[in-house]
């Protein structure tokens, strides 16, 4: 595996490693954990280059947001991406990706969905993660993209934007790799104290319940996320949205819709939890 900083050098150690094949790319924040992981070897199921990108992306994060305390663990990253056979690890710096003030940077937004759930309470943190991924889309050229359901919203933003944008870029989206309580693998996890850990599952239980009223016929959502966040505040969380939405366009479930998801997020302690799963309305 080698490791590039620089967009130039990148590129030129792209060029030769196409010829071999495609290219696959899994961007991450890094703080690797196992669910990043999957996603890396997904990436190798459809090309002959894996690049993993490594960048804390400063236009994502608000004011008020963990951007300096954002844990960073580059060289147990890089170990545990070379132990997966990753050929290219990009850790480009702040300055190589922004070379301008954030307020100067082009920016590149997806409209309308990117303004509800987490964008609502995030303001701003799509426009942020529209614009990295396009520039990491344009720096590593890949042919596949790998990214996690547990960011729901997120994979919707980056397909819409590869469509409207004319990408020839492949989207793969995973599954979301659990703890085996069932919580979602994040790594904001570690900001949990051991009592709010042991109550972190509650998330995923309660979307269970939920996904599960649904599937049994229950159409009122007012009703259904008041219990859902009832539940949940007295579990100890601060509930922050649960939507119950068509899953390819983030609006509200009707007659017609066939897919659905139900996607929430909660506070626990210092860490804001995300999590979803998807129901069929058939």
């Amino acid at each position: 595996m080698i490791t590039v900083e620089d967009v130039g050098q990148l590129r030129d150690k792209l060029s030769s490693r196409r010829q071999q094949g495609r290219v696959a790319f899994v961007p991450t924040m890094g703080n690797l954990h196992e669910g990043h992981l999957t996603l890396v070897r997904e990436a190798t199921k459809y090309a002959q280059t894996v690049v993993v990108s490594i960048f804390v992306n400063p236009m994502q994060f608000g004011a008020n947001e963990d951007l300096d305390k954002y844990p960073r663990t580059f060289e147990a990253d890089r170990a545990a991406l070379q132990a997966e056979g990753v050929n290219v690890l990009f850790f480009p710096s702040v300055d190589a990706m922004y070379p301008k003030p954030l307020e100067q940077q082009t920016r590149v937004e997806v409209p309308n969905i990117s303004n509800l759930y987490c964008g609502a309470s995030r303001p701003g943190h799509f426009v942020g993660v529209a614009t990295v991924v396009c520039k990491l889309f344009n720096m590593v050229q890949p042919d596949v993209a790998v990214f996690g359901k547990k960011d729901f919203q997120q994979l919707l933003v980056i397909r819409r934007m590869v469509e409207d944008l004319a990408m020839p870029i492949q989207i793969v989206g995973v599954d979301t790799v659990r703890e085996p309580d069932g919580l979602a693998m994040s790594s904001r996890n570690q900001y949990l104290t051991e009592q709010e850990r042991s109550k972190a599952p509650l998330l995923r239980q309660q979307l269970e319940i939920l996904a599960n009223r649904l599937r049994g016929g229950e159409r009122d959502s007012e009703g259904l996320q008041q219990a859902f966040n009832s539940a949940l505040s007295k579990g100890g969380f601060i509930p922050d949205y649960v939507g119950i939405v068509d899953a390819d366009s983030l609006l509200a479930i009707d007659q017609s819709t066939t897919h659905a998801a139900v996607l929430a997020a909660a506070q626990l302690g210092r860490a804001r939890l995300i999590d979803n799963i998807e129901v069929s309305l058939d």
